[in-house]
């Protein structure tokens, strides 16, 4: 049929709610109807009424996914307002008006049970606007925003729209509901639980302090979880702030569970680890007396040294950025820049460019590529007397060392953040490379890059004292590695001094086997109970294991000399399992072997759930803290917690 000189016709006498679906045509004297979704025409004469119609909807393929809300009430006029659909053939010049019409409340109910085919429910609609929100950080307040209500009313005109308040309540309930999930996840766990601390900021200048729980499953997959989102005030104390992560633990009721706690390298934090640390020792919650509980981030260190890199770039950088901006500043100067390139043989295939002062990864780039147009900078100011910034020979150099630094650390940043769970295995060969590279640059004539260096180390020495012994506990847990890696760099860090903190290492290592072997041998003793239905009094069984904890150790350390070999002696024996092995995941190959290992894959799957950095990748080159977005940040604090929760745990369910 030719539509070329057809019309839209409209009328206010289609009454009918059919024609939001149908437009009406006329061809000349005659009127047909054009459905809006599979654009099959149809008489649209008003002798022909509109059941025709109304069957057409109902086997319409295109609009097969809508719910069918044409019923023998359609006709009434009472109701609440909706929106009325936009013609998608309007006229451009034409202004498009919000059209209120009138629409049935008594539909949302009794309508939709009459017919089998829609499958609408208010209830959960409802739930999936606020795990919506929840799930993309989304403002509470669209839900009243006219735009968005337009959209819903038109999608949906059954579906009751919502306040900010009741989708907060809602959202608050999906909370609730999730954080039950996820105490029962806890409480089932195999093994322990390692937590992290970071500080957060609202844009009003709250502080909230989050804590995120990480550990290795039944499945033997590496977890995190966030589990409190607290808001703290800053002038809270070192000692507020420990009983706030306490009591969080108990609430959560896994202060029995905790392995260690990873925090950022500030001395602020260092009475909080050692208060928490001293908490659990009493209670005799911690392996090693504690030895392994206080975990610095590695991210953080690495960039406590990067910051101390850029304030001796200083003022360097400053000239390297104003020389960029001259550069850009006109395309005569541009080109001319572009012309002195050219003379000099540099191909100009990166471009220099300003680097965002707030991630310090781009600041390296800007330097690097910077380096590479040295002469073109030089030739410049001797050809333009208005530049007059170009850096001096002695900077140019102290920037290229420099800038070799901070190469260096952007490698290692990149290693920690390759993963999305890294295993704390994984951190301590990167972290003697860099321990090889401070000694090194400590050696630089250059006295000026060699107190920038000593500066650096001193940093990351106090870092090591601290988290040496875990990072090692974690490589020899590697089958690739196992204690010769450790004999490897600390023959290099360390010299002659090698050999006793190898000693140390193995003997953390032994120490930590031990243990696990009698809480092992417990877990046994426990299980055994259970089975035989108490046949002592449970007061008299409890007592008996608390006096014959030592005779455990004594059983394990007897059986060993008679000639039986632990887990630990033969993992240690054994070969190295090929390294760079295709598909090779050190927690895929414990899942495999813990039948083998069954003492040492206890240990193994809460030493290396430990989290050695907290950096994620959108993180890890930031130089400020992290921050709430403006529309999260106005809401009382209880909501936020909720929110930050809830979407992480939401988005951990859609991942696995």
């Amino acid at each position: 049929m030719d539509m070329s000189d057809a019309v839209i016709v409209k009328s206010t006498r289609l009454k009918s709610v059919v024609w939001n679906d149908f437009d009406r045509i006329k061809k000349g004297d005659s009127c047909i109807a054009v459905c809006r979704h599979c654009k099959k025409k149809l008489s649209g004469s008003s002798t022909s009424g509109t059941s025709h119609l109304r069957n057409h909807l109902i086997r319409c393929q295109r609009r097969a996914n809508l719910p069918q809300i044409y019923t023998a009430r359609e006709k009434k006029k009472e109701g609440a307002l909706t929106i009325a659909n936009f013609d998608q053939e309007q006229k451009k010049d034409e202004v498009i008006n919000l059209v209120n019409i009138r629409f049935e409340q008594e539909q949302t109910k009794d309508d939709i049970s009459s017919y089998g085919s829609s499958n609408f429910n208010q209830t959960r609609s409802r739930f999936d606007l606020a795990r919506m929100i929840i799930l993309h950080g989304y403002p509470l307040a669209m839900v009243e925003q006219v735009g968005f209500r337009v959209f819903v009313k038109n999608l949906q005109p059954f579906f009751e729209l919502v306040t900010s308040e009741g989708v907060e309540a809602d959202c608050m309930e999906i909370y609730a509901k999730e954080k039950q999930k996820v105490s029962e996840v806890l409480d089932k766990l195999p093994g322990k639980i390692s937590l992290t601390a970071d500080m957060w900021a609202s844009l009003d200048g709250s502080e909230f302090l989050c804590l995120t729980a990480q550990y290795i499953d039944e499945s033997w997959q590496l977890n995190k979880k966030i589990l409190s989102f607290i808001m703290v005030d800053s002038s809270h104390t070192e000692d507020m702030l420990s009983e706030i992560i306490i009591k969080s633990l108990m609430d959560w009721d896994i202060d029995r569970k905790l392995f260690s706690m990873t925090f950022d390298s500030f001395s602020t934090n260092d009475n909080i680890a050692l208060k928490i640390r001293d908490r659990q020792s009493q209670n005799k919650f911690l392996y090693c007396n504690g030895q392994l509980f206080d975990v610095r981030c590695a991210a953080n260190v690495i960039n406590m040294m990067v910051q101390d890199a850029l304030e001796a770039l200083g003022e360097m950088t400053a000239k390297i950025r104003g020389s960029i901006r001259y550069v850009k500043s006109s395309q005569v100067i541009q080109s001319k820049f572009d012309e002195i390139a050219r003379e000099v043989g540099i191909q100009g295939e990166r471009c220099i460019c300003l680097d965002n002062p707030l991630q310090w990864n781009s600041t390296y780039a800007m330097l690097e590529i910077a380096l590479l147009y040295r002469a073109v900078f030089a030739l410049l100011q001797e050809n333009d007397p208005v530049y007059t910034m170009c850096p001096s020979d002695i900077e140019w150099d102290r920037a290229t060392v420099i800038t070799s630094y901070l190469k260096h650390f952007v490698e290692v940043t990149n290693v920690f953040t390759r993963f999305t769970s890294p295993t704390a295995n994984l951190y301590f060969h990167e972290l003697c490379g860099v321990y090889l590279q401070l000694n090194e640059w400590c050696k630089n004539p250059d006295d000026y890059i060699s107190s920038l260096a000593f500066k650096m180390r001193s940093k990351f020495e106090e870092y090591w004292q601290r988290c040496s012994l875990g990072l090692a506990v974690a490589a020899v847990l590697d089958p690739q590695f196992k204690m010769k890696l450790v004999e490897y760099f600390y023959a290099q860090i360390f010299g002659s001094g090698a050999p006793g903190r190898i000693c140390d290492v193995f003997e953390c290592v032994k120490e930590l086997y031990d243990e696990h072997s009698i809480s092992l041998a417990s877990l046994d003793q426990g299980l055994a109970w259970q089975v035989g239905g108490g046949s002592r009094l449970p007061s008299s069984g409890r007592d008996s294991r608390d006096r014959l904890t030592g005779f455990d150790t004594y059983l394990q350390e007897t059986s060993q000399s008679e000639g039986s070999k632990s887990d630990l002696d033969k993992y240690l024996e054994e070969p190295l399992f090929p390294r760079n092995a295709p598909g090779f995941n050190v927690l895929n190959w414990w899942k495999v072997h813990t039948p083998r290992y069954p003492i040492l894959s206890m240990m193994a799957r809460n030493v290396l759930g430990m989290p050695m950095s907290k950096a994620s990748l959108d993180s890890a080159f930031n130089t400020g803290g992290r921050v709430l977005d403006r529309d999260w940040s106005a809401l009382k604090p209880a909501t936020i917690q909720a929110l930050m929760c809830a979407q992480d745990w939401i988005r951990s369910e859609l991942e696995s």
